[in-house]
């Protein structure tokens, strides 16, 4: 998609969708200045186009019994690329993968309740895979939009 073909109207629905998926129509109308109508047409284009492609809650991982997050840098063995992805792709405490150039195949963010529960995960890799992990203590910047 061409990022040209966005207007101004356009990256504030964004912006404030983002922050806010919850907004009423009549409340991000306001805030855009323009008429519901116009704001729910502009919104459905949006939709059409890819640019917004679903709505979701944030969910406190901690509050549902995930106190721990690990970022795992995962490399392959020789001819076990697909497979791990797709063991990566079925292993629920994996809330986030990316392939990546470089060493490493993967990076992956797992939750998980307990040192143990990481170790049995990391453990289901252990013959197809080598692995790093850190444990996150923090995140001083949640996933954002950059600049639109």
């Amino acid at each position: 998609m061409d990022n040209s073909l966005f207007d101004n109207i356009d990256r504030q629905i964004l912006a404030f969708l983002s922050h806010d998926a919850r907004l009423s129509l009549k409340v991000l109308s306001g805030k855009i200045g323009l008429s519901s109508p116009s704001t729910a047409e502009r919104i459905r284009r949006l939709e059409e186009w890819g640019v917004i492609q679903g709505y979701s809650a944030q969910i406190n991982l901690p509050a549902v019994g995930y106190e721990m997050q690990a970022l795992v840098r995962i490399k392959p063995l020789p001819g076990m690329l697909h497979k791990v992805e797709k063991m990566i792709q079925a292993m629920p405490e994996c809330i986030e993968c990316d392939k990546v150039t470089g060493e490493d195949c993967f990076v992956m963010r797992l939750a998980f309740r307990s040192i143990g529960q990481l170790d049995e995960l990391l453990d289901g890799l252990a013959d197809y895979a080598q692995s790093n992990t850190s444990i996150v203590k923090s995140s001083p910047v949640k996933r954002r939009l950059p600049p639109l």
